[in-house]
């Protein structure tokens, strides 16, 4: 055992299954999203700030609604939790993105749909809201909860792209 088989492993299946030689193409090529910027698969970053800046708002509007409940209490945080359903519902359903996800330069996408259903709004959120679904995702870069309703976060402004 040496380094290159530790290395396989720690660099996760994607890594070890293309020095196989086989090809998995980019995420969201089977999706028939572009490689590199808009419209392209979000990447793990600008959706976890994305979830980061909601989540702050969420806490903040929380504070300003029930000052009686200081922060970090229990109720504070169940507070925090219905706001955050709420307006990541609302927002997904009828503006395609969340308040983080409009500063960020992402936005939910329906696949084979002109837009998004409110019922799959509201079940995206509520997935999101248990975290095991977000953070388990495809090689496409989608997550259990984008799978469940069908759709994709996409970029609305490029990136970096990498260095030909």
């Amino acid at each position: 055992m040496d380094r290159r088989d530790i290395g396989s492993w720690v660099s996760g299946p994607r890594t070890a299954l293309e020095a196989s030689g086989i090809d998995l193409g980019y995420r969201g090529e089977r999706l028939g999203l572009p490689q590199y910027g808009v419209g392209s698969v979000s990447g793990f970053g600008r959706r976890a700030v994305a979830l980061f800046i909601d989540w702050i708002a969420s806490a903040l509007v929380a504070t300003l609604i029930f000052p009686q409940w200081p922060y970090g209490s229990e109720q504070s945080a169940f507070a925090t939790l219905g706001i955050f359903f709420v307006v990541k519902s609302i927002f997904t359903a009828f503006g395609g993105a969340s308040f983080g996800q409009r500063i960020m330069g992402a936005r939910v996408q329906p696949l084979g749909r002109a837009y998004i259903n409110p019922f799959r709004a509201i079940l995206r959120s509520f997935l999101i809201c248990l975290v095991i679904p977000p953070v388990i995702w495809d090689r496409d870069g989608r997550g259990l909860h984008d799978k469940a309703v069908g759709t994709v976060v996409v970029k609305t402004r490029p990136g970096r792209q990498p260095a030909p």
